[in-house]
């Protein structure tokens, strides 16, 4: 074959892949009837094809390294993400220490959802699935965040385990779950609790958040915040019960969920009876509409709120991990920038849609003093546990009585100055992080693990609530 009519059949080629690859109207008769004759090309353009070796349709690296080997000496930070799949009883609405009401949960790590990997863009994730030898049934990891075969994610017997590796090519949150024993019973193991994050920094960090405000005369002005914020990570699921705490299958397949939850739990967020006590000086006296986890004596179970500051950059990762809608809104509040992936989608909105298996940033700031509601829009998801209370500032004027209580020696912006936000909403720190002032021990947790959080620094708010409310003379 000589070259002229080489160099016809490569250009035919590229015509043919390209129609196909880019969507092009013309039929394969139509592109056959075209001319595609060398000979009236720019010379000097198939000079240098040419010299180039010709076109070649090959796309080199096309698939990420994945293995472990070759990635952990390939001189990108490494990340050693240790799981355990176990399956054990969990409190469930309506319990409480004198009358235990327990479902059949199944965790990683003891923890619902189990515990957040936190990776920068191009760094490397080391994942190892271990299933103790008592654990009645397999479990997998299915890592959202990777880009390699699904083989990777397939049943780890009782007593074995297995890892995998891989870059986290993309920024954003991604969710990480149990796909059962090669994909039966997946629904069972990710609704009883086998779930959790993957957070992806930016290669380069995150933005400064620019947020519109109006002056009197009704002119736009712009205030520009820096990139660090404080963190929070609400994750939403649904759990589908029989009155005895077995996984219902029918009941999932008709949407009728037992209870929403968020971080593992109904109604995790909202005020207790230690909050009773500061606000209304009564224990009793509920200062919200619905407060199942009131009482001291349930420890990490015990519902907790959320505490930032006022005119503070807050950053939340959000994840839909269950089989409904989340319509995310807070109450009260502009939502000033949504992000999935590194993509801004949305500025100052009121409400995002995530479907099932999606996530998001949300960055806002709270202006004012107050109490805000998280809520997922659905009445029927509010009702039955995702709602969660941000309280901003000082809007019980508790920092005075603290003052004069001896608690604090000054006022402080948030209450998390004295008691701490919640373990299990409280992500790993990443580049650009605002540590919490303190953090307190919360959370869908085994005792075990609670007590290895608490080992960790985290205040045990069930032994210091008494005291600070013996100081202030409240007991």
């Amino acid at each position: 074959m000589n070259k002229r009519v080489s160099m016809l059949f490569t250009i035919a080629a590229v015509a043919v892949m390209g129609a196909t690859l880019f969507g092009s109207t013309y039929t394969q008769t139509q592109i056959a009837g075209q001319s595609l004759d060398a000979s009236k090309l720019d010379v000097d353009v198939m000079e240098k094809i040419h010299q180039m070796g010709g076109l070649e349709l090959v796309m080199p690296s096309a698939f990420a390294e994945t293995d472990c080997g070759v990635l952990e000496n390939s001189g990108r930070m490494v990340h050693d993400f240790q799981l355990t799949g176990t399956s054990v009883d969990l409190p469930m609405l309506g319990h409480t220490a004198d009358s235990p009401k327990m479902y059949k949960a199944m965790t990683f790590s003891g923890q619902i959802p189990g515990p957040t990997v936190r990776a920068t863009q191009g760094d490397v994730i080391k994942m190892t699935l271990t299933i103790p030898s008592g654990e009645a049934t397999a479990h997998g990891n299915d890592m959202h965040a990777s880009q390699m075969s699904s083989a990777n994610f397939g049943a780890v017997q009782p007593g074995e385990s297995k890892t995998y590796c891989y870059i986290a090519e993309s920024a954003g949150t991604f969710k990480y779950h149990c796909s059962g024993v090669d994909l039966a019973a997946m629904d069972q193991h990710v609704l009883s609790g086998m779930y959790g994050i993957a957070i992806v920094d930016p290669a380069n960090g995150y933005k400064k958040l620019m947020v519109e405000k109006t002056s009197g005369s009704g002119e736009l002005d712009r205030k520009f915040y820096d990139a660090d914020a404080l963190e929070f990570q609400l994750q939403y699921n649904q759990l589908y019960l029989t009155d005895g705490g077995f996984y219902d299958q029918g009941k999932m397949f008709m949407h009728h969920n037992t209870h929403s939850v968020v971080n593992g739990l109904p109604f995790a967020y909202v005020p207790n009876g230690a909050h009773n006590l500061l606000i209304k000086g009564d224990m009793g006296k509920n200062i919200f509409v619905a407060q199942p986890w009131n009482g001291l004596d349930l420890k990490q179970y015990q519902s907790q709120l959320l505490y930032v500051e006022n005119d503070q950059h807050v950053r939340i990762f959000v994840e839909n991990h269950g089989n409904e809608p989340l319509f995310f809104h807070i109450v009260g509040e502009i939502l000033d920038k949504v992000t999935q992936g590194n993509r801004v989608q949305s500025a100052a909105t009121e409400t995002w849609l995530l479907g099932g298996s999606q996530g998001m940033i949300v960055d806002l700031v709270f202006d004012e003093p107050g109490t805000y509601a998280a809520v997922n829009h659905d009445y029927a998801a509010i009702y039955t546990g995702a709602a969660t209370v941000f309280v901003a500032g000082d809007p019980f004027g508790l920092n005075q009585v603290l003052v004069d209580g001896g608690i604090l020696d000054s006022a402080v912006p948030s209450y998390a100055y004295v008691l701490g936000n919640p373990s299990d909403a409280v992500p790993p720190a990443g580049t650009n992080t605002i540590d919490h002032p303190a953090v307190n021990v919360h959370g869908m947790y085994t005792d075990e693990r609670a007590a290895e959080i608490q080992a960790d620094g985290a205040i045990p708010l069930w032994e210091a609530v008494p005291e600070v409310a013996k100081q202030l003379g409240l007991l």
